[in-house]
């Protein structure tokens, strides 16, 4: 599955849909992307690729920039197992734009956020 659409409930919460939910495992990362969308890392990727990936050099200013950008707001959600949903905190939802309506398109090993348009 490399593309869904939901609706956020009244509490923010989003379904991830079944067939994707142990690919997540319990822990999903919660960060801002490159533009004004989220992105959604499992927890083993973020810790086994984007980790490494953001360990540079102490004074280049690209491994600087990025460790700011992916790590400004990151939060790490535990994924309700009962009904398979994460909450999006407000701030996230501020800077993605997104009101209700979310769509989610794999980037790899990844899904980014957005804000479903008309």
């Amino acid at each position: 599955m490399d593309h869904f659409e939901r609706k956020l409930d009244d509490k923010n919460r989003l379904t991830i849909p079944k067939e994707l939910q142990a690919e997540f495992g319990n822990e999903i990362v919660i960060t801002r992307g490159f533009d004004h969308y989220l992105h959604l890392y499992s927890k083993a990727i973020w810790d086994n690729e984007m980790e490494p990936a953001l360990n540079g050099n102490i004074l280049d200013q690209q491994t600087a920039d990025l460790n700011v950008q992916f790590r400004t707001g990151k939060v790490v959600a535990k994924l309700d197992s009962k009904q398979g949903r994460i909450t999006l905190e407000s701030h996230h939802l501020a800077y993605a734009g997104i009101e209700r309506d979310i769509v989610a398109v794999r980037a790899g090993k990844y899904f980014r956020l957005t804000a479903k348009t008309s």
